[in-house]
């Protein structure tokens, strides 16, 4: 599997095939993310949902919350989730990923990994309620976790790359249709992670 690592600043472009994916190790400052961490750790009403996979029922491995605008309900394996309005802290956050994005945002999903125990297996984010070539914008914060790619025809190509604490990830275009991603556990990981990946609800 090939690790994608750059030091670039700014959003850059990883060299993906039938994909477009931006990525900005420091979108936040280590002073930034942390404080964001805090705050929505503790300010958060996390909830433990059951997801249906092959037609069984098992615990999701992380904690969840969303938060949306205007928006009723989203659902994904087999979980219904009706959103809360932004706060204040989630709000800042989401300008700061729209101007950088040039992408609109309604909704954030938020995960919290407590250790290296939690995971979220392979999956696309190509639900109907995001409509076609979807846009996720994926911040993270607190312990650094690989995020793991597979592409869906050709198997030969899989990659991962250390998602960084402050940093952002984006995914837009063909990106859903062609690939596959995952944050798998690990013993390495002790300390939590959260995860607010922005999307837009049609």
């Amino acid at each position: 599997m090939k690790d994608l690592t750059s030091d670039k600043k700014g959003l850059h472009k990883l060299d993906l095939p039938d994909a477009d994916i931006t990525y900005d190790s420091n979108f936040f400052s280590a002073e930034e993310a942390s404080k964001y961490f805090m705050w929505i750790q503790k300010g958060t009403d996390w909830k433990l949902e059951p997801i249906k996979i092959f037609g069984r029922v098992y615990q999701q491995p992380r904690l969840t919350a969303l938060y949306g605008i205007e928006v009723k309900t989203y659902s994904y394996s087999g979980i219904t989730m009706n959103p809360k309005p932004f706060n204040t802290i989630l709000e800042e956050i989401r300008i700061k990923v729209e101007k950088v994005s040039k992408t609109s945002f309604n909704t954030v999903l938020l995960n919290l990994y407590r250790d290296g125990n939690d995971s979220n297996g392979w999956h696309s984010d190509d639900e109907e309620e995001l409509g076609q070539n979807p846009s996720i914008a994926s911040v993270s914060l607190g312990a650094e976790r690989y995020f793991q790619l597979k592409h869906k025809k050709d198997v030969s190509k899989r990659f991962k790359i250390c998602l960084e604490s402050g940093s952002l990830l984006v995914m837009k275009g063909p990106t859903q249709h062609y690939w596959k991603h995952q944050i798998p556990k690990t013993k390495k990981v002790t300390s939590p992670r959260i995860n607010l990946t922005f999307r837009n609800i049609k």
